[in-house]
């Protein structure tokens, strides 16, 4: 499969001397040192691809650079070395026409303020993208009206934004991306302007429409259980480089360095690992021979922990052709989901089954 968007060696510098600050810092200078003479490393080195349908978020803390990557990923933003490909396309090599044209047809960006226009209704608001491409007046309220379904807010279209709460202006501001039926969707931390139980609501949302209209999207945000929740790949930023680029089971269970293990320190890892991440591979083959349950690569780790507490023996994880890849005994479990002690959480009965010779 090829990748829908990548980033190849991107660096964003302000300040003086940009060019030399890059060969500086591909020297192996840090943003300390450049700051020192007045220069700005916001982006270094960055380097990562996304495929079809995939979301890929983008995490780190305030003025760790993730914004500032999200506008070079549109043109927003001219990078100071580097590309930025788009379906093969070079991004950086297109004139202002060409990039206005992408951005009005191909790439829509979902800000963090809503950025609704308090004149126009909530339809209006949601065919706005679709005005600046030049759509007829007919076709452009049938797509904004669907999209607004989507969204959820059908019977909101002649409203006016000061109308509706903090969630729902926020669900026109995706619903105004989704119209445009653009082929990746830019999300600079949309939903942390939100109280929690509506940004939980938003993710949930999000994470609906996307099992049907399986969008390539982008996600920035500072919040690493949102991260955790979203991201079918995450990339961690920490002074401008990205440390760790994975799936949140790698980043859970591999944490590239010390900053990305604090940063995981309170994640509730059972909402994130599967079995794939806790099994043990180390088997004969024979442990599924009775007719017990059994889990897969892709079963949550709650559920596994519920097989376990009803067996006196490893759960088997079986893959698509039912032979078997892993066991995760109960003590597996309690050393993922226990605290600094070792002592289990929620697994029930902490014993251990002692050698795999019960067949699971």
């Amino acid at each position: 499969m090829s990748s829908r968007l990548e980033t190849d060696h991107l660096y964003k510098v302000f300040g003086r001397r940009q060019d030399e600050a890059v060969e500086r810092l591909r020297r192996g200078a840090d943003r300390e040192e450049l700051r020192a003479d007045g220069t700005t490393a916001a982006v270094i080195d960055a380097s990562f691809t996304v495929d079809p349908g995939q979301i890929f978020v983008v995490m780190g803390l305030s003025g760790s650079g993730k914004s500032t990557l999200l506008r070079m990923l549109n043109g927003l933003l001219e990078p100071t070395a580097g590309r930025v490909l788009f379906d093969g396309e070079d991004l950086t090599a297109l004139g202002d026409r060409e990039l206005r044209e992408v951005r009005a047809r191909k790439i829509s960006m979902v800000f963090q303020h809503f950025a609704l226009f308090p004149h126009r209704s909530v339809l209006e608001n949601a065919g706005y993208g679709l005005a600046v491409q030049g759509v007829p007046r007919a076709e452009r309220e049938q797509r904004a009206t669907e999209a607004l379904r989507l969204c959820g807010l059908a019977g909101w279209e002649k409203s006016w934004p000061d109308e509706l709460s903090g969630g729902m202006q926020q669900r026109v501001g995706l619903a105004r991306a989704l119209a445009t039926d653009a082929d990746l969707l830019l999300m600079d931390e949309s939903f942390s302007a939100l109280d929690p139980l509506i940004r939980r609501d938003m993710q949930d949302q999000l994470l609906t429409l996307q099992q049907t209209l399986k969008k390539t999207i982008v996600f920035i945000t500072h919040d690493l259980n949102e991260a955790m929740r979203l991201g079918d790949r995450i990339a961690v930023m920490r002074d401008g480089r990205i440390v760790q680029n994975g799936t949140a089971e790698d980043i859970l269970v591999r944490p590239a360095d010390d900053y990305v293990a604090s940063f995981i320190q309170d994640v509730d890892r059972s909402r994130v690992l599967t079995a794939s991440a806790v099994m043990d591979t180390d088997v004969r083959g024979d442990e599924a021979d009775c007719d017990c349950v059994t889990a897969n690569p892709d079963t949550p780790f709650t559920e596994l922990c519920a097989m376990s507490a009803r067996l006196t023996h490893p759960v088997a994880v079986l893959d698509a052709r039912r032979e078997l890849v892993g066991v995760v005994p109960r003590r597996r479990l309690v050393g993922f989901l226990g605290d600094e002690h070792g002592e289990p959480t929620a697994c029930g009965d902490p014993r251990d089954e002692g050698k795999v010779t019960a067949r699971a």
